[in-house]
């Protein structure tokens, strides 16, 4: 039982894939694993997805798994000595082909880079650490002016600023990844460089409903198309790697924040990822700023933040998780916490669900109630009640194992397996037991429970009891 309501999403990899290790951050507060499919084999997968379920069984709690799609990384090829050196002011040619580079001469194996760029269009290499801005563009060659010199070497990573490239967020390594992830019964397809909603409609068609789909923000043209990208996927991830060399530094806090708001106001789960408790990979312990800034992703409303390197190759990679715990621990017990959701207005649809979801949150504050049971087939109402901020405990009850599971990862949701009770008395017989043995509840405890009658058909929430745990 988390004493938090934010959750922790952590990444596996060397320094964490023993079976061992994973139940340690289990239990040191991860509530949902992130499998990078950028590294690591279809075996390594396989093998991290089996462990988490035997989780599950040993500790009767749901468990997130997010498979993680590379997307389509644009690199630089090869050089004749390995690397060339990029002067301030230079022009040097950048063209498509196979071929080796040389000084001056950058050649690329994306022939979609070729069609995207034009004058005024800036490149930046290796995470930024070098950038250019395109002079001309005649289809054959691009011609551009160095504005940020250093070392270019084979393979570096090419982000392109203000342009949106004619190309998907799959490529056929995603597919084959994405198709090997369903088989293992993920929750959560990640999305790696989405720039249009039609990004997510092609995914779509691929997963169906086997899995929830995750969008990372990442990309300027993803931000411009926010609105629409966010309706059709399941929830987000605000990935500040990418996004920050892609978009001007300063403005990453401002989109965070936007994407939060908007994700909230959806009702679907939204991730803070990238550098949160970076010096973590090797120090012992964060540096103040890292805790503010986890801290921040809570205060602002953030369902989970990430850990990535910090868990998949750190050398502290439980401490991480244990140090990120008691930091939203903290600023959840803020006294001033919960002002920010009392203020903030969120819109309403016309339905008995939102308006039960609404009025949790006002009976909570009221009578001090510890908790909100909620039955649900499809997790839909529970998250409806999740955005609503409630000021206690949210407790989804479901008779679907991957209901349960995509729902731990939604702010303040504790899942739990049951089936649908038979009866109005049966059902509040069941709310005594769950209530104690999962929320630790006690006699002379006010709940509320959230249900459609007549029970296990979806779409049907339409009561709201209140009830004193005997």
């Amino acid at each position: 039982m988390r004493q938090r309501l934010a959750k922790i999403l952590a990444t596996l990899g060397p320094a964490s894939r023993a079976p061992s290790m994973m139940r340690l951050l289990h239990d040191v507060g991860v509530d949902a694993f992130r499998l990078n499919f950028s590294h690591g084999s279809h075996e390594d997968h396989a093998a991290c997805v089996k462990a988490i379920r035997e989780i599950e069984k040993e500790t009767g709690n749901p468990i997130t798994i997010v498979a993680d799609m590379q997307g389509p990384k644009l690199r630089c090829g090869t050089f004749e000595q390995d690397e060339i050196e990029l002067r301030y002011g230079e022009t040097i040619k950048i063209t498509q082909g196979s071929d080796n580079g040389s000084d001056g001469h950058v050649i690329m194996p994306h022939p979609e880079l070729m069609e995207a760029c034009k004058a005024g269009t800036v490149l930046k290499f290796d995470d930024g650490k070098l950038m250019v801005t395109v002079q001309s563009n005649d289809g054959q060659a691009i011609t551009a002016k160095v504005d940020v010199p250093g070392m270019l070497s084979n393979r570096k990573g090419i982000n392109v600023i203000n342009a949106v490239l004619p190309m998907s967020a799959m490529t056929d390594k995603d597919r084959k990844d994405m198709a090997f992830a369903l088989t293992q019964d993920v929750d959560f397809i990640a999305l790696s460089f989405v720039q249009t909603a039609q990004d997510v409609l092609d995914a779509r068609a691929i997963i169906g409903d086997k899995a929830g789909i995750i969008v990372k923000i990442e990309k300027p043209s993803a931000v411009e198309d926010l609105d629409s990208i966010l309706i059709s996927a399941d929830a987000a991830m605000v990935a500040r790697g990418d996004l920050g060399v892609e978009l001007p530094l300063e403005q990453v806090p401002i989109v965070q924040r936007q994407i939060i708001r908007k994700c909230r106001a959806l009702g679907k789960p939204v991730i803070v990822a990238t550098h949160m408790l970076e010096s973590m990979i090797d120090a012992p312990t964060p540096t103040r700023a890292e805790a503010s800034d986890v801290a921040t992703a809570i205060y602002q409303g953030a369902d989970a933040v990430m850990l990535s390197a910090e868990t998949a190759v750190g050398r502290h990679p439980a401490t991480a998780v244990a140090i990120m715990d008691r930091i939203m621990q903290a600023a959840e017990n803020d006294p001033e916490f919960w002002e920010y959701f009392r203020r903030i207005q969120l819109p309403h649809k016309a339905t008995p669900e939102d308006a039960i979801s609404q009025s949790i949150s006002g009976i909570a504050q009221t009578l001090q109630a510890k908790a909100v049971l909620g039955y649900t087939s499809t997790g839909s109402t529970v998250q409806r009640i999740s955005r609503e901020r409630p000021p206690c405990r949210i407790i989804g009850l479901t008779p679907n194992p991957k209901t349960a599971r995509r729902l731990t990862l939604s702010w303040g949701v504790q899942s739990v397996v049951t089936g649908d009770p038979i009866s109005f008395d049966a059902m509040l017989d069941d709310i005594q037991t769950v209530s104690r043995e999962k929320a630790g509840l006690k006699t002379g405890d006010v709940v509320m429970i959230s249900a459609g009658i007549p029970f296990g058909r979806p779409g049907t929430t339409d009561t709201l009891k209140i009830a004193t745990l005997d």
